[in-house]
């Protein structure tokens, strides 16, 4: 009788690496790419399909790990309402429903929006006639929706802020989350002894949290030196500060999304990308983020 095939040998720390920096440097290589190819038309379009793109993709594995773990939600309902807002959000960010494309113009959307979903869902739990537990699945599909693509949101809101160059604060704060994330990963995986949460993450270490810092801080001061004029308002004290912050934010998110994973008992949120998992997998540190530095924009630099 053959001998049972010999189980596939786990990828090392290294290769794990290399498979996430692939990914995430063709995946962001194509999104920047698109910004800045001077085209008004190519840059609105691909990033727009883009970002609903991973606003769809996203929300359906956090309503797919929300199931796992036996929650009831209305995940048709909440996947089109999260393409809707992206949609909405795109249409007025860029002025083509005739409006000015102001932060506040925009927010005032953004809530029109979610009272509607919000009351749409409680007519949707009316017309049910199976689901007994209309609580937890109006509150389940409103977390998807709040917590992928109203988060995702702020890209654009970012890219398209008025009156600045939306592009290179877009182009800064994903650069600090990535460095952020690689620095974490490549000083944890080295010398990372002590433990952050391990009951969440056991993979996390003070020392990566510390290398998180120190390397996105350094990026922020090297990326303001020489496209700082760029940016309104920005300079190397903003970068710091903005460092540093970015940076302990962006490890805070990684572990929320480890939390929700944990919880549903699963390693991944899916398989979409090479080395990273799913599409949550890759955009966890960012959803954290995106707000954060937009509100960091709009209220201190260019208030």
């Amino acid at each position: 009788m053959p001998d049972a095939a010999s189980p596939t040998p786990s990828p090392s720390k290294a290769q794990i690496f290399l498979r996430r920096l692939v990914s995430t440097v063709i995946l962001w290589t194509a999104i920047l790419s698109a910004m800045f190819s001077g085209n008004h038309y190519i840059a609105d379009g691909v990033f727009l399909v883009l970002v609903v793109f991973l606003a769809l993709t996203g929300l359906v594995e956090f309503y797919g790990l929300a199931q796992k773990r036996g929650l009831p939600c209305f995940k048709i309902s909440g996947v089109i309402g999260g393409v809707l807002l992206m949609i909405g959000t795109f249409l007025n960010v860029t002025g083509k429903l005739g409006t000015n494309g102001s932060p506040a113009r925009v927010n005032d959307f953004e809530t029109s929006f979610l009272i509607l979903f919000v009351l749409g869902l409680c007519l949707r739990q009316l017309m049910s006639r199976d689901n007994a537990s209309g609580i937890s699945a109006i509150a389940v599909t409103l977390l998807g929706l709040m917590y992928v693509p109203w988060l995702l949101n702020f890209l654009q809101k970012i890219c398209y802020f008025p009156h600045v160059e939306g592009k290179y604060f877009l182009l800064y704060f994903i650069l600090l989350t990535k460095f952020s994330d690689m620095g974490a990963y490549v000083v944890g995986s080295l010398i990372g002894r002590h433990k952050m949460i391990p009951r969440i993450s056991p993979g996390k270490t003070w020392e990566g949290f510390a290398g998180a810092i120190v390397v996105s801080t350094g990026a922020s001061v090297v990326f303001v030196h020489f496209l700082g004029g760029h940016m309104a308002g920005m300079n190397i004290n903003h970068a710091v500060v903005l460092g540093i912050i970015l940076s302990s934010t962006a490890v805070i998110g990684d572990l929320i999304e480890s939390l929700f994973k944990r919880e549903c008992g699963a390693k991944d949120s899916g398989n979409v990308l090479p080395g990273i998992g799913g599409i949550l997998d890759l955009l966890d540190s960012l959803l954290f983020n995106a707000p954060i530095m937009y509100l960091y924009l709009r209220h201190v630099l260019v208030p």
